[in-house]
């Protein structure tokens, strides 16, 4: 039998009464959330492996708690936590402080939410590429009198690259993937709208596929420009067979 004779192509339609519109709006809103969760996740992340490393037992202790927990706790759960009793806390500090409630967009909540997440993975991340730089290779320089932020721009942070990019670029994929858990927030990323379409065509089998060809064409364009970029972070670098 023919797949054309049980499977209503129609229905992916970018026009209505297609679904393929919704779909692909749906997709972008989990590449937004994405791309601006790993961003924030790549900012702590820097700031955490630093804060490790080289702040004081104090900021390190809390920096501990902070991916111990993170890392530990279901991402479910932490979605569920941050998104509901995140954004009530805020509006109580706000509202001791005289100033009303806010209502925080979706977008931005995800992101938050997203953010913090990978937060903790890309401080650890960091932290072990750091280590993995040569100890010489810091003596060295601070033996030519470099400033310590002329070391960290000109020999830590080009010299840990090649360490931290396949671990980063893992944390770019779980981010992709994450986006797919606000979905129980009722944010309308592609699982959302996928779901919604699904249920009201009963076409479950064309949508799921659908969404899961878009995740993984989100992966393969992924790892091309991951692969271009280790390779330009690489270079010099004997080659390992």
């Amino acid at each position: 039998m023919a797949a054309d004779s049980f499977i209503n192509w129609s229905l992916l339609a970018l026009a209505a009464p297609g679904w393929g519109g919704v779909l692909l709006q749906g997709f972008l809103h989990s590449v937004e959330i994405a791309v601006g969760g790993y961003a924030l996740g790549l900012l702590l992340g820097v700031g955490g492996a630093f804060g490790k490393l080289y702040g004081g037992p104090v900021l390190r202790d809390l920096l501990e708690c902070y991916t111990t927990i993170v890392r530990a706790v279901p991402e479910l759960v932490l979605i569920l936590l941050l998104y509901y009793a995140g954004t009530d806390l805020l509006n109580q500090v706000l509202g001791a402080m005289g100033i009303g409630a806010v209502d925080i967009s979706g977008l931005t909540a995800g992101i938050f939410v997203i953010g913090v997440v990978q937060g903790a993975y890309s401080t650890e991340v960091l932290r072990g590429a750091i280590k993995a730089v040569p100890a010489g290779q810091i003596e060295a320089a601070r033996a030519y009198g470099m400033s310590p932020t002329k070391v960290l721009r000109r020999i830590t942070l080009p010299a840990m690259l090649p360490y931290a990019i396949p671990g980063l670029a893992n944390l770019w994929l779980i981010a992709t993937k994450d986006t797919a858990l606000l979905a129980v927030v009722g944010f309308s990323e592609l699982t959302l709208v996928t779901r919604q379409a699904a249920g009201t065509t009963k076409a479950y089998f064309l949508f799921f596929c659908a969404a899961g060809a878009l995740y993984l064409v989100l992966t393969l364009v992924s790892n091309l420009f991951t692969g271009i970029i280790e390779r330009h972070a690489r270079r010099g670098f004997a080659e390992q067979r």
